[in-house]
């Protein structure tokens, strides 16, 4: 086993090249989680109505398909949550590297076992499996750059990350346009890749030194000292704004593939709305990518609650004006675009979460705060749906949610600076 990876705090890290190998080893490890985060995370967007169909015997345009599709992301997004309080509190207990392997193998195999799916809460349970996973390797991953890179690069470790999943949600866009016309259920098959990296990250990365020393000299602390006197007021602010922010923008990400495919503009064949959903997704990502060091210089510039504050009230701005009235379908794809690049701030709170709890506490806080918010998302994903007044109105879906980015952008401003509990 290696030895642990040094602390990150050094002032004299100022390039790439001054990094040690375990720092590097530790990046790309976290990297290439986020990737297949992103890649198995968004899959099942793009088959959802399809799929979801098929299970059912009936037609895409069936009311009952959005009601069961809707209550799977909903389960998704609860066990993403659950997952990021489970596996965050694992990575307190046994370290980072360990748990992170954790995650990597839950989420690649029950994403895989969704391919097998012959009732609709067979997908239902799978998803909400493989959730456990992804919402856990955000927590593990996140505390683990946070222990081992400077301090100081905060900002762009957190656009990089970030930029790890858009890349992952692009491999799986390709990956549905290249599986276009086959069976919705095969692109599921894709999501066991990220099993196989597994094996490297076990043997080549490291436990982090911040957390073997604290580890050693300390017991490990109560899940209930997140409310303890110490911590309360920054568990409480973090959920506020985790929740309401990410209610609106999962939201966003699961019903703007129906409202794509609802268009007339893109026709009643089933290959021009799977191709049409690619590209919506396709936007949205390249979109993100820039908006994720756009983030990061904003960040930089004004501190973290103030740029996640101005980035939610853009993103509230441009899905009110996507939404609110008629567009070509090459203007939506432009303004999907430019809500991409608002997405950037989600990045953010990879890197600013973490530092504000003890290190001990510090991937159960910032995984359990920053996952409770998907309970309440997924509970505004099947609301929105489920009592649309107009049944396949969802610009009136959208357009509704997106008055939640308002107060969400105030509730930014509430952020305590982070490195209260990190080592100088």
């Amino acid at each position: 086993m290696s030895s642990p990876a040094p602390s990150n705090s050094s002032g004299e890290i100022r390039r790439l090249r001054d990094l040690s190998p375990q720092q590097v080893r530790s990046g790309l490890a976290a990297w290439l989680g986020w990737l297949f985060d992103g890649l198995d995370m968004h899959l099942y967007t793009l088959v959802a109505t399809a799929f979801v169909a098929q299970l059912l015997m009936t037609q895409e345009a069936d009311p009952e398909v959005g009601r069961k599709a809707s209550i799977i992301q909903a389960a998704f997004l609860v066990g993403w949550a659950l997952g990021g309080g489970f596996f965050g509190r694992v990575a307190d207990l046994i370290g980072r590297s360990r748990a992170l392997v954790l995650t990597i193998l839950t989420y690649a195999c029950f994403t895989g076992l969704s391919f097998f799916s012959t009732e609709w809460w067979h997908l239902l349970v799978f998803r909400f499996l493989a959730a456990l996973g992804i919402g856990g390797e955000w927590a593990v991953g996140a505390s683990l750059l946070s222990e081992t890179w400077p301090r100081k690069w905060r900002p762009w470790i957190a656009a990089t990350l970030q930029s790890a999943v858009n890349c992952g949600i692009l491999l799986a866009c390709l990956a549905g346009a290249l599986l276009k016309g086959h069976p919705p259920q095969w692109i599921f098959l894709v999501g066991v890749l990220p099993a196989f990296i597994t094996l490297w990250i076990r043997r080549a990365v490291p436990e982090t030194e911040e957390w073997s020393e604290a580890r050693k000299d300390l017991p490990a602390p109560r899940i209930g000292e997140l409310f303890g006197p110490e911590v309360r007021s920054v568990t409480l602010k973090v959920m506020l704004i985790c929740a309401v922010s990410l209610t609106a923008h999962w939201t966003f990400m699961f019903w703007q593939q129906s409202y794509i495919r609802s268009l007339p503009e893109v026709g009643p064949l089933k290959a021009d709305k799977d191709q049409a959903t690619v590209m919506a997704l396709l936007w949205i990502m390249v979109g993100s990518l820039i908006g994720n060091f756009v983030a990061g210089g904003l960040a930089v510039l004004m501190g973290y609650g103030r740029a996640i504050a101005l980035m939610l009230f853009a993103y509230f701005g441009l899905m009110w004006f996507a939404f609110s009235g008629s567009h070509s379908l090459s203007v939506i794809y432009a303004l999907f675009a430019g809500i991409g690049v608002m997405q950037g701030c989600f990045g953010l709170f990879t890197m600013c979460l973490p530092p504000l709890f003890p290190v001990l506490l510090r991937s159960t806080g910032a995984g359990f705060c920053y996952n409770i918010g998907r309970i309440l998302s997924a509970a505004g994903v099947v609301f929105f749906g489920i009592f649309n007044k107009v049944q396949g109105d969802f610009a009136q879906v959208l357009l509704t949610a997106s008055w939640l980015f308002l107060p969400a952008a105030l509730f930014a401003l509430l952020l305590p600076c982070p490195d209260k509990h990190a080592r100088s």
